[in-house]
């Protein structure tokens, strides 16, 4: 299963906002949780992920990390 999320919008020190797109593929469904691979599509970075809540930990760090730096990140990664 892959599934485009176009959702995140985060807004840019400049004043204006920014779209984050996401492509996330569901490899695996266990114990109640996915387990597959996103996508971040400005960034044509991919990374792994175990469970549903790892997977919104990237997401969400992503769309912080251009907040924060109000152009695209160098990372994509949960510790």
């Amino acid at each position: 299963m892959e599934k485009r999320i176009d959702q995140a919008t985060t807004n840019n020190n400049c004043g204006g906002s920014k779209r984050s797109t996401f492509i996330v593929k569901v490899d695996h469904c266990q114990n109640s949780s996915w387990q597959g691979r996103i996508t971040w599509a400005e960034e044509n970075k991919q990374v792994s992920f175990r469970s549903t809540l790892e997977l919104l930990k990237l997401m969400n760090e992503a769309v912080e990390q251009t907040q924060m730096m109000g152009k695209a990140a160098d990372g994509f990664s949960v510790s």
